[in-house]
């Protein structure tokens, strides 16, 4: 594998915002996916709607959470590129007994929106465990991956999802 160099260090090892005044302005989309373990009984209670929390319903908090993360990302994650957002969609649904969300952030820029989809999906699923924690501390957040990538130098898709 070639060796690739950082884009957040220069030469002499220093941190360094990445210069993306050259690039060119095209569309940018970037999809990433949380998963998380509340167990069986909070998630029954999550479904059955008999989870209401003083903050609201779980999934609608957590996906209003999401994307509000998601708009302060350059805020949160140093050097990354403050976006205005054209789009940024957080989907919450539950598969094998898992809490999945899915979210998608989409900008025409010269950077990307990895972070912002990223940062989407980390926000949702830490609010999901806030909203939930008193019933048990046993939550786990398993995973957040970005899925693809599309736009700028090189597209991604994720092939093991």
């Amino acid at each position: 594998m070639k060796n690739k160099k950082l884009t957040h260090v220069d030469d002499a090892g220093r941190p360094q915002m990445v210069d993306v005044s050259e690039k060119k302005v095209s569309l940018r989309v970037a999809k990433a996916q949380a998963i998380v373990d509340v167990g069986d009984d909070i998630l029954r209670q999550i479904k059955n709607h008999e989870l209401v929390t003083k903050k609201g319903p779980v999934f609608q908090t957590a996906i209003i959470a999401g994307v509000m993360g998601a708009k302060r990302t350059a805020d949160l994650i140093p050097f990354c590129h403050p976006i205005g957002l054209d789009d940024c969609q957080v989907k919450i649904h539950v598969k094998k007994k898992k809490i999945i969300i899915d979210t998608s952030a989409t900008i025409h820029a010269k950077t990307g929106v990895e972070m912002e989809a990223l940062t989407a999906a980390s926000i949702a699923a830490l609010t999901i465990y806030d909203m939930c924690k008193a019933m048990s501390h046993n939550i786990r957040i398993e995973q957040i991956r970005l899925m693809e990538k599309t736009g700028g130098k090189k597209d991604f898709k994720r092939i093991d999802a």
